[in-house]
């Protein structure tokens, strides 16, 4: 039981490290984001009900990948349906906009493991929102 305490522990600590570094900048609920390519900031924002069209890979802090689309079609879904890391991280992007965002595992799969995905896993996606409709 400790092991997963210290899994848990060690994730608080990476995202708290993060949020200190050069260039990240923090949303609500403790998300943190990294610009790598801006789109239009003239462009609209999605809301919940927005369907979006992003392409992302997934990883957990060890670096080790467990989700992505880039090799193939890139995700279309309504806003709402994701995780609530997605759905207030996704809210701020414009199209083009490229980040990595940084999500706590509350706001994600919280204590539940997920194929890849230990419980009380931070999640960094590197999300590109590529539409909005």
């Amino acid at each position: 039981m400790t092991a997963k305490r210290d899994y848990i522990q060690a994730n608080k600590e990476w995202l708290i490290a993060k949020a200190k570094e050069e260039g990240v900048k923090t949303l609500p609920k403790g998300i943190c984001y990294k610009v790598i390519s801006k789109g239009d900031p003239s462009g609209v924002h999605p809301t919940t009900r927005s369907i979006i069209t992003a392409h992302y890979t997934g990883k957990t802090i060890n670096g080790k990948k467990f989700d992505s689309s880039r090799s193939g079609v890139p995700l279309a879904c309504r806003l709402c349906d994701l995780i609530e890391g997605w759905v207030i991280a996704l809210q701020q992007m414009h199209i083009g906009d490229r980040w990595e965002i940084y999500i706590p595992a509350e706001l994600g799969y919280g204590k539940f493991s997920q194929p890849g995905i230990p419980g009380g896993s931070t999640l960094i996606f590197d999300i590109e929102l590529l539409g909005i409709a």
